[in-house]
């Protein structure tokens, strides 16, 4: 009676190590498809999808059930890079949510700005810097272009001004394809 008992609490005692090890190796952090589809997101945190940011658009894609259509920085691009991510069909962007547009940066005019901060607590990527009382000033680098900045703004001394295409930021535009489909001959044919 003894050794069975030994037995089984050696037993009890390896197989909860075995699982402390494989829980600690190959722990995963968050979801791994709401990562993948974070990742997929343009990271401008403006909130037009209905959600506070990115990542809990994402979070509702897979949890909610989140319609994939809802996000107008990413434009048609992104609906199509969810859509395969997802096995869903594409839809158009929901016209709800806004319209797609030129990548634009905040521009602050200094000397109209009075120093209110509302822009910087509206700010949700920290783009902005200033004090209560002094000017403001976006980092353009920083800006995603949401454009929660604009609004709060009492004076109206912030504009939205569209980033200039150069070498570096030009893109191809995408070939329109008249079967509904993706329109890149490479998707087709894959």
């Amino acid at each position: 009676m003894f050794l069975a008992i030994v037995a089984i609490a050696t037993l009890s005692a390896g197989f909860g190590l075995l699982l402390g090890f494989a829980a600690v190796r190959f722990r995963t952090e968050g979801d791994p498809v709401v990562d993948r589809i974070d990742s997929l997101l343009p990271q401008t945190q403006c909130a037009q999808c209905g959600f506070p940011g990115c990542r809990p658009y994402a979070a509702a894609i897979v949890s909610e059930g989140a319609d994939i259509n809802r996000c107008p920085p990413g434009g048609d691009a992104t609906i199509r890079a969810l859509a395969d991510l997802l096995d869903r069909e594409p839809k158009p962007l929901d016209p709800e949510r806004g319209v797609v547009k030129p990548r634009a940066v905040a521009v602050i005019d200094e000397e109209v700005c009075i120093g209110c901060t509302l822009c910087i607590q509206a700010c949700p990527v920290d783009a902005i810097l200033g004090a209560g009382k002094l000017m403001h000033t976006v980092i353009a680098d920083e800006c995603t272009g949401c454009e929660l900045c604009v609004e709060p703004c009492p004076v109206d001394c912030i504009d939205m001004i569209e980033e200039p295409v150069t070498l570096s930021t030009w893109r191809w535009p995408q070939p329109v394809d008249s079967t509904g489909g993706s329109g890149s001959p490479a998707r087709q044919a894959g």
